[in-house]
Parts: C-alpha cells; sequence; structure tokens
C-alpha cells in the first residue's frame, strides 16, 4: 500500500493500462479482462487486476494532467514493480491528415513543462516512447484495420488553453495532437527502467471544430485497449 494506492503487495501486474477516467478504467477492466479484481479505491482513483488471454493485467486511472499520473505511475514502477506502462485516452487532432476517430501512437512528446522539469533542470530532455512498445502498436493496429499515425504529440499542463500562436507553430512543426499526460509518463518510465507508450483517440479537432459524440467515443476506446492489449504482449 502506498499513499495513493490502497493495493495489497501482488495485486498489480507487470503490465497496466492507465486510461484518465477511472469509471473507463472499470469499463475496460469488465470488458476485456477475466475475472478482473478491483485493487485499488483510494480517492476513488479505480484499479483492476484481471487477465487478458492469461496474461495479469493491470487498469488504473491516472486522473487529468501530468502531475496526476506521475503520481501513479511512480508508486506503481517504484512500489509494485510495474515494467510496462501505457496510456489509453483521447486527445485533440492538429494535423488536416489526422481525423476523428482515428489512433494516434505517440513517438515523441513535447511539453513547455513537466513535473519531471526540475529534475532536468537545464536539459531540455526528450521523452519517448519504447520503441518495441511503439512498433507492436502500430502493428496491432494495422492487423485490426484501425486507422493511426505514428509521430510526436503535445502534453499540454492546460486545459483551456489559449495559445493559438502555440498551436499553430506546433502544428507547423509535424504534431499530430495534443493531450495531457504522455510527456511525464515517458519521463517517469525512463527514470525507473520501464517500458511506456501512449495510445490516443482523436476525439476532437483543433483546426476543424469537430469532435465525437459521447457513445462513439466509448467504441473508439475499446479500439485502443486492443492496440494496447496486443502491443503490450506482443
Amino acid at each position: 500500500m502506498t499513499i495513493h494506492i490502497g493495493a495489497a503487495p501482488g495485486d498489480i501486474a507487470e503490465t497496466v493500462l492507465m486510461p484518465g477516467d477511472p469509471l473507463r478504467a472499470k469499463w475496460a477492466a469488465e470488458t476485456f479482462l477475466d475475472d478482473a479484481v478491483c485493487v485499488n479505491r483510494v480517492r476513488g482513483m479505480l484499479g483492476f487486476t484481471g487477465t487478458w488471454r492469461g496474461h495479469r493485467v493491470t487498469i488504473h486511472g491516472s486522473g487529468m494532467g501530468m502531475p496526476s499520473i506521475s503520481i501513479y505511475a511512480n508508486e506503481l514502477v517504484r512500489d509494485y514493480g510495474a515494467r510496462t506502462l501505457v496510456r489509453i485516452g483521447s486527445c485533440g487532432g492538429m494535423q488536416p491528415h489526422v481525423k476523428l476517430r482515428d489512433v494516434v501512437i505517440a513517438m515523441t512528446a513535447s511539453s513547455v513543462s513537466t513535473p519531471s522539469s526540475t529534475i532536468f533542470r537545464e536539459v531540455n530532455f526528450a521523452p519517448a516512447a519504447d520503441f518495441g512498445l511503439l512498433r507492436a502498436a502500430a502493428e496491432a493496429a494495422r492487423r485490426l484495420g484501425v486507422p493511426h499515425h505514428v509521430g510526436g504529440i503535445y502534453s499540454s499542463d492546460t486545459f483551456y488553453d489559449e495559445r493559438e500562436d502555440l498551436n499553430a507553430v506546433l502544428t507547423r512543426h509535424g504534431i499530430l495532437g495534443v493531450e495531457m499526460e504522455a510527456a511525464e509518463l515517458y519521463n517517469v518510465a525512463a527514470r525507473h527502467g520501464a517500458r511506456a507508450l501512449g495510445i490516443m483517440t482523436v476525439s476532437d479537432h483543433l483546426q476543424t471544430g469537430e469532435a465525437l459524440p459521447a457513445a462513439e467515443r466509448e467504441q473508439s476506446f475499446a479500439d485502443m485497449v486492443r492496440i494496447a492489449l496486443e502491443a503490450a504482449f506482443a
């Protein structure tokens, strides 16, 4: 048991999928895992452990933003022995060819700042995904017939962002989408020698103003879970 996770020793699998919303963690566990058991309820941040095709898997909420995912990722790796962390969530599209419902697999994650910035000090560390997971996720998406894009994303530390100038620069430099967690997840994984990957569904688009209805988000979320599970155990 840690400050933020009430699981007992051995309750957390080495492979952890991390949606932001704890209720999505519950839905994913009930939908994809066999014999799923709730292993954490502290602060309402639900976590479940079960099996997928015989492999032990934990699906644990991360909350919103980099400070929140930093807390859970650190404790999962440091105190519970997690070795593979896959963020599954949503992002806003930033390129014309990136469409609603497409899946973005984040090779790199740029940011203005992260909770790890104080550790790196003057160094602009480049947070990147584990290449084996990245390749396996792209192959899984291709096998499943899910439209996907592999490249750089932007992890923002503000949701109600009014920096149109920054968005324009990031779009010009090929950033595929914006979300709020992956950069710090990659930092934490690198620090502890773990594997990490971010897989996001495009739920809205910064250029067109389009957004998915809630029901369609759930179906797209299922695609991400399938890709994440296949990549983790490729």
